[in-house]
């Protein structure tokens, strides 16, 4: 089947084919906006039988829509419950529906099967892999900075979808350049949900592989709403754990809305509860606890109510999980662009506090990763610029022989496909920080993580195929 470029308009609907995962092309047919994808769903922890969610849009019509699925190859199916959706009805966008189906009852990491049916009739099947249990070993790719609308999201999406990951995080900016529901449909979906994988259009990873998205200041560019119709569809389009800080929509730390009375109140009826908890979460996989936040200027940790949770989810991750934080602006990076930015790193000394492993980022159009570093803040640093303060670099760590590392690294890997940043530094050591031990700016790329009980490998892997970097932490 030849791979579509776009999705229908969002005022009607288009009757698609669709692809089989087993690889045999279907001709039957579904009324789809966006084709149907895979999400982690609300569930924080991992569960005796576990649950994913299957989201799809469809034009605002009533239509008899069901999931069914089974586990294994041989398994019976079954019928999800039934289908619920929310309405999206917002000022200068057409109404349209978001549907959520649930997977229950799946063993931890079992291949699952499952398909769409319209008025009775398959159009939409592929397969997923349920989250796996924390002693099993589990490949991530984490990545940043992705959908501009450019020929590198293709690229990437068709190279990371060789490595045949299990989950996908990206560490913000997931859609270029103010996080629309236009930019979803024209430069999102049709990329990571293609029908097929090829560079020149992408892969079919969103039906298949969780993606979990981390909110980047481009996700947020669009807070003004009468400037930007279908902005903030970050809170629309996902569904991720809701058990982040506490906030008000109009109180400290939540994504700012501006427009008309009318296009603020369609937007938070149209987000419900996951606006603005779904901002800052957590999550386990496998044998990892990741903790995603908001790091854009207006979700200020220096907050004790924000600070406190933090500290409380770190300090809650199960023993021996290896301990992720995501967030999109960098506190640690040498490019020229974005430097200043530093804020970020002031949660330094609670990451060391907490056993932190990595800190990954985007923001940064590059890869970047960091030696093993302690950061002592300097008393009353405040701001949103530099941050000055007392640094302390395992030297001794080099990833291949020494392992065991005495601080957290930092990573950037922003290099997902937006113009890239600073590539006159890649070959100019003297223009890094005394922390930066690797540094990749002449082409997109992403990062692979594979998590083996008290072992993570990490490759670093560009557009082409070609490894950019490798190292290993042992716990």
């Amino acid at each position: 089947m030849t791979t579509r470029r776009t999705f229908l308009a969002i005022s009607g609907a288009l009757a698609l084919g669709v692809l089989s995962m087993r690889g045999a092309p279907s001709r039957q047919a579904g009324s789809f906006l966006v084709l149907p994808y895979v999400q982690i769903g609300p569930s924080p922890g991992l569960l005796r039988w576990e649950k994913l969610d299957i989201l799809w849009h469809t034009a605002d019509t009533d239509a008899r829509w069901a999931v069914e699925y089974r586990v294994g190859v041989a398994g019976e199916w079954r019928r999800a419950p039934a289908s619920q959706f929310h309405r999206v009805a917002m000022p200068g966008v057409e109404p349209h529906r978001v549907y959520r189906a649930v997977l229950r009852g799946l063993r931890p990491g079992a291949r699952v099967s499952y398909r769409v049916l319209l008025a009775g009739r398959p159009v939409f099947e592929s397969e997923t892999h349920a989250r796996p249990a924390r002693s099993a070993p589990c490949r991530v790719i984490l990545v940043g900075d992705c959908a501009d609308g450019s020929q590198a999201p293709p690229r990437v999406a068709c190279r990371m979808a060789s490595e045949k990951p299990k989950l996908i995080v990206i560490a913000g900016d997931i859609v270029y350049g103010q996080g629309t529901i236009g930019q979803y449909r024209e430069r999102y979906f049709p990329v990571y949900n293609a029908d097929s994988a090829d560079e020149e259009h992408g892969a079919p990873l969103a039906r298949s592989v969780p993606i979990v998205g981390v909110v980047g200041n481009h996700d947020v560019g669009g807070a003004a709403l009468d400037r930007y119709p279908g902005g903030l569809a970050y809170y629309l389009y996902f569904s991720q754990p809701l058990n982040g800080p506490r906030l008000s929509p109009r109180g400290t730390g939540a994504t700012p809305v501006r427009g008309s009375d009318d296009a603020v109140e369609a937007f938070r009826a149209a987000a419900g509860v996951s606006f603005p908890t779904m901002a800052s979460f957590s999550f386990d996989y496998g044998n990892a606890h990741w903790t995603c936040l908001d790091a854009n200027t207006y979700a200020d940790w220096d907050q004790p109510a924000m600070r406190s949770w933090l500290e409380a989810d770190l300090s809650s991750a199960p023993r021996g999980a290896w301990r992720f934080v995501v967030f999109h602006q960098p506190g640690f990076s040498s490019s020229r662009s974005h430097f200043s930015e530093q804020y970020m790193r002031r949660l330094a000394p609670v990451f060391e506090r907490h056993g932190v492993d990595v800190v990954w980022t985007g923001h940064v159009h590059n890869y970047q990763r960091s030696l093993p570093l302690r950061f002592a803040p300097a008393s009353g640093s405040k701001g949103y610029g530099p941050v000055a303060g007392k640094l302390t670099l395992d030297r001794h760590f080099d990833g291949a022989t020494v392992t065991r590392a005495n601080g957290v690294v930092y990573i950037v890997t922003g290099g997902g496909g937006a113009r890239l940043y600073n590539p006159e530094q890649q070959d100019d050591p003297s223009s890094w920080q005394p922390f930066t031990a690797r540094f990749v700016a002449d082409a997109h790329s992403f990062s692979v993580l594979d998590i083996a009980g008290r072992k993570l490998t990490v490759r670093q892997v560009d557009e082409h195929g070609k490894e950019r970097d490798r190292f290993t932490l042992t716990r």
